[in-house]
C-alpha cells in the first residue's frame, strides 16, 4: 500500500467513526422525542431524502449511464430492510428491557459474516473475528448487569433480532447494491423508499396530518440530519472501502457514545462497569479497523507488501 493509500485509509476509517458518532445521537432524540415512533422513522428518512435530492440530481445529471427502474430497485431491497429494521425496533424496544433490546439489537456482528457468505462468498478473518469477540464481550458487560430472560419479554426479544437482522441485510445489501450507483443515486431512493413504507405503515396507526409542537419537530429535523444523513450514509460509503464485519464492529461503538451523551444531556452518569466496558468495546473496534493494515504489514515483511492494493478487501 502507498503512502497515499495509507493516508485514504486513515481518512475513511476516522470517517466512519465519526459516521458511527452521529449515529449513536438517535437514541438521545427518540428518547426525549414524544411523537409516535412511525411518525417519527418515516419523517426521519424523507427528511434525509428532502436534504440529499439535490446531491441526487446533480449526480443523475452528470451519470454517463442512464437511471432506470432497473437502478431504482438496486435501492428499493435495502430500503425495505431498512424500514424493517426502524419499525420492528420501535415495537420490540417497548416490549422488553431497554438492556435486552440494546444487547440484542448490537448482535449485528454475529450475524453479518453469514450474511457476507451468503452474498458474495467472503469469510471473515482472524483478526476480524478477534475484534468481533471483544466488541461483543464489551458489549455483554455493559448491559449484563441489566439483561432480563423472562417468558415476558420473550416476544419483545425476537422482535429486537429480527430489527437486528433487518440492519445486517440493510448493510450487507449496501456492499453489492451500492457499489453499482454513485453514493447519491442509491443513498437517496433509498431513503425516500423506506421513508414512505414506515408513513404507510404509519397510517393505520396514527394521523399524520396534526399539529406538531417546536421541540418534536426540531428532533424529528435532528433525526433526519445527525444519524440519517450524516452517520447512516456514512455507514454505506464505507462499505464500499471495508468489509463488512468491520464496518458492522465499528458500529457497535454506538453504546459508547450513547453512554457519554446521555451523561451529557440527561445527566446520567455511566457507573465504572460502563468504563471498562468501553475501553474492550474500542479495543475491538481498532483490532478489525487495523487488521488490513496489519496483513499488509505481514506482507511486506515477506516481499510482498509493495504490490498489495488498498481497497474494500482490505
Amino acid at each position: 500500500m502507498t503512502q497515499a493509500g495509507r493516508k485514504n485509509m486513515v481518512w475513511r476509517a476516522a470517517l466512519l467513526v465519526f459516521g458511527v458518532m452521529c449515529g449513536s445521537t438517535a437514541v438521545i432524540m427518540i428518547k426525549a422525542s414524544t411523537e409516535h415512533p412511525f411518525l417519527v422513522t418515516a419523517y426521519r428518512l424523507l427528511i434525509a431524502a428532502a436534504c440529499l435530492s439535490p446531491f441526487f440530481f446533480r449526480e443523475l445529471a452528470r451519470s454517463e449511464t442512464r437511471y432506470t427502474w432497473r437502478e431504482l430497485s438496486w435501492s428499493a431491497l435495502p430500503a425495505l430492510a431498512l424500514s424493517a429494521h426502524l419499525i420492528s425496533w420501535v415495537y420490540g424496544a417497548r416490549m422488553t428491557a431497554v438492556a435486552n433490546a440494546s444487547l440484542i439489537a448490537n448482535l449485528t456482528p454475529v450475524a453479518m459474516p453469514f450474511l457476507i457468505w451468503i452474498f458474495y462468498r467472503e469469510k471473515v478473518r482472524k483478526l476480524e473475528l478477534l475484534g468481533t469477540a471483544f466488541t461483543l464481550v464489551g458489549l455483554f458487560i455493559l448491559t449484563s448487569a441489566n439483561l432480563r430472560v423472562s417468558k415476558e419479554h420473550f416476544t419483545g426479544d425476537l422482535i429486537c433480532f429480527v430489527s437486528m437482522l433487518g440492519f445486517a441485510v440493510y448493510l450487507a445489501l449496501g456492499r453489492k447494491n451500492g457499489a453499482r450507483l454513485g453514493l447519491w443515486l442509491y443513498m437517496v431512493p433509498l431513503y425516500f423508499i423506506a421513508g414512505m413504507i414506515a408513513l404507510i405503515c404509519a397510517l393505520f396507526v396514527v394521523n399524520p396530518i396534526k399539529a406538531y409542537t417546536f421541540e418534536n419537530v426540531m428532533y424529528l429535523l435532528g433525526l433526519g440530519l445527525i444519524p440519517t444523513v450524516i452517520g447512516h450514509t456514512i455507514l454505506n460509503y464505507s462499505m464500499k472501502f471495508f468489509r463488512g464485519q468491520v464496518v458492522s464492529v465499528t458500529n457497535l461503538g454506538q453504546p459508547v457514545f450513547a453512554g457519554l451523551q446521555g451523561f451529557l444531556f440527561f445527566g446520567e452518569t455511566p457507573s465504572l462497569v460502563y468504563y471498562f466496558a468501553a475501553v474492550i468495546v474500542v479495543s475491538g473496534v481498532l483490532i478489525v479497523l487495523n487488521q488490513g493494515w496489519v496483513r499488509n504489514l505481514h506482507a511486506r515483511m515477506a516481499g510482498q507488501g509493495s504490490t498489495q492494493p488498498g481497497g474494500p478487501s482490505d
